[in-house]
């Protein structure tokens, strides 16, 4: 970014500071302003979907209303979107996108691009960062939004991370389970439960993969992992709920756990006997630097494998449910799944989190139970309809409700993975060499502090629960889980990358190239990711209906007057003439997109 957009930048954070500050000065002042922001801004069907006969709020009533419909339900607002959405009720807008195609699969990106080709040189069976590639090509370029959207907020409940994948082909074995969320982001939540726990990505994630049964002679029990986190995070938490998401309580006011460490030990006995399905495997070449053989991609794509000598024979008791002795092992996992699928608790504990990922991070009990209602019956007496989860949540009168604008306890923190889309989209980004070569962002003090499919741990990136400690918001009871990643350094961190992406858009070496190489010489290399703003850069001489466009499409008109006058102030404050070069207009335009994008209206999205 020049030196006049940064004074621009700078006089947003400080309207009083001297309009010729010095970098580092402002990125200093712009983080601390950041911060306590984001802490004041948190503190102070038709017939094919599940629409409620009583829902008052079926229809945006201005573009303002589609547009924050569209950034709840996808990743960004576009003239045609808000134009389409205003033309129907949300319902029929909603039917339409879920029976949208599904675009192309992470699994065939990586292919097409090259990354399934065995090689000593290459060594992509080796590499994390094609996964890296594919998931932010997904989620840049997809056209079925809604849907990549859906299985985004799946990714950060059924967490799988790339991080933790550390066998052969792990950016394909990841590329598969990403296009499995996907596949069944409209599905069936059993269907779903049971693709991920067979899946190769879960089962070295968490361990099923080799899990074999118990030993008397060797002392070997069967791993715990998948048994404890398949209750704990996948389906029925820790304590027991009411259908609003409340919790239930004993006779002595204490909660009630929903199991314990025996319905772990007895479950565990259900995932063994499962490994990777090598019965396709080829081997292609001997990796000498890893001394093993290398074979084919096709593991990846299958189902784990059943080896019935390695399968528990033991009978299992776990939440009620009792699995005699000697079932065999597919029988024992569908009864296992099926118990945890008809568990009172997974409606609500899972749509909550749904609500969380998707609208506002503390739902009323009422929202909770109308989404968890839709869980159990999708209208037609079919328990886990997606479909129907996904449309209670986004159509629900409290998600469309504007009063929820003015509620200082509506919204969530939007995260920075999403804002990072959100600008692609919106802004017409494109990779010129179609490389998408954007790799881990999860350095909270350079980059975004987040990178999807890239969660430190199989907790994600923030609990559901998570309080900001010493805060107006936990003196209130209320929760913000993505505040857990929010630090000074990560909030400075943000404004600093997204300066220079906005401006010059994202560097890339060897763009040509599918492998991650760093040749100097290249005269590919370049900023072969970048947005072409069009519509903005025709705007870029009329700062007041500029910054009105991104207050629409970024913010859904949350921007407060005095805080558009401002932008238009600082804006203004270095001219535009007829003569201005085209460099001198994408300044404009970066720097308003920065404001923007910085602003506490934006982080907090409503």
């Amino acid at each position: 970014m020049t030196h006049d957009a940064t004074a621009l930048v700078a006089t947003e954070v400080d309207v009083n500071a001297d309009p010729q500050p010095e970098l580092h000065g402002w990125i200093q002042r712009a983080a601390l302003v950041g911060v306590a922001g984001l802490v004041a801004a948190c503190a102070t069907p038709s017939g094919r979907l599940l629409q409620r006969p009583d829902q008052q709020f079926t229809r945006a009533q201005s573009p303002e209303d589609a547009a924050r419909f569209l950034l709840q339900a996808q990743f960004s607002a576009s003239d045609a979107g808000i134009a389409d959405v205003q033309q129907q009720n949300y319902a029929d807008w909603l039917a339409k996108q879920f029976d949208a195609p599904q675009g192309q699969t992470g699994w065939d990106w990586l292919n097409e691009r090259g990354y399934g080709t065995i090689d000593n040189t290459t060594r992509f069976f080796d590499h994390f960062y094609p996964g890296d590639y594919m998931i932010w090509n997904q989620l840049m370029t997809a056209p079925d939004a809604v849907r990549k959207r859906l299985a985004l907020a799946l990714s950060e409940f059924f967490v799988v991370s790339l991080t933790g994948l550390d066998f052969a082909w792990r950016s394909h074995a990841m590329a598969h389970y990403w296009d499995t969320l996907v596949k069944h982001a409209l599905g069936n939540f059993r269907d779903l439960l049971e693709e991920v726990s067979l899946n190769p990505a879960m089962g070295h994630y968490l361990n099923t993969k080799g899990n074999q049964k118990e030993n008397p002679a060797t002392g070997r029990v069967p791993d715990e992992n998948y048994a404890r986190e398949v209750m704990q995070l996948f389906t029925i938490g820790l304590v027991q709920l009411n259908q609003d998401g409340t919790e239930k309580m004993g006779p002595n006011g204490q909660t009630l756990e929903t199991y314990a460490q025996s319905d772990v030990t007895q479950l565990a006995r259900v995932f063994t006997g499962y490994d990777f399905d090598q019965r396709q495997n080829v081997t292609v070449m001997f990796d000498a630097e890893s001394k093993r053989k290398v074979g084919n991609t096709n593991f990846a794509k299958q189902r784990m494998a059943f080896t019935a000598n390695r399968h528990s024979d033991q009978g299992v008791r776990f939440l009620g449910t009792t699995i005699a002795a000697n079932t065999s092992g597919p029988v024992a996992l569908k009864m296992a799944l099926d118990t945890l699928f008809q568990h009172p608790n997974v409606g609500p504990f899972f749509g909550k989190q749904m609500i969380q990922r998707l609208v506002t991070s503390n739902p009323s009990p009422a929202y909770v139970a109308r989404v968890a209602a839709a869980f159990a019956d999708n209208g037609a007496g079919v328990r886990g309809d997606l479909r129907a989860v996904f449309a209670a949540v986004l159509l629900d009168d409290e998600a469309r409700n504007p009063a929820g604008l003015r509620d200082p306890r509506f919204g969530r923190l939007r995260e920075p993975m999403v804002r990072l889309v959100q600008w692609g989209r919106t802004f017409g980004a494109n990779s010129a060499q179609g490389s998408w070569k954007i790799g881990d962002l999860s350095n909270p003090a350079t980059q975004l502090g987040q990178s999807p499919l890239r969660s430190p741990s199989v907790f994600n990136f923030f609990r559901p629960g998570y309080v900001p400690p010493a805060t107006q918001m936990a003196a209130s009871g209320a929760v913000a889980p993505e505040f857990q990643i929010v630090t000074e350094s990560s909030v400075a961190g943000y404004i600093n990358y997204l300066q220079g992406v906005v401006r010059n858009g994202i560097y890339v070496n060897d763009p040509d190239l599918p492998n991650n190489v760093s040749n100097s010489k290249n005269p590919k290399n370049g900023f072969d990711i970048k947005a072409s703003y069009t519509a903005e850069l025709a705007l870029a001489s009329d700062a007041k209906a500029l910054v009105a466009r991104l207050n629409l499409l970024l913010c859904a008109g949350q921007l407060t007057a005095a805080l558009q006058a401002r932008m238009v102030t600082a804006l203004n404050a270095t001219p535009l003439t007829a003569n201005s070069t085209p460099d001198k207009r994408l300044d404009r335009v970066s720097a308003a997109v920065l404001l923007a994008m910085a602003a506490p209206q934006y982080l907090v999205q409503k």
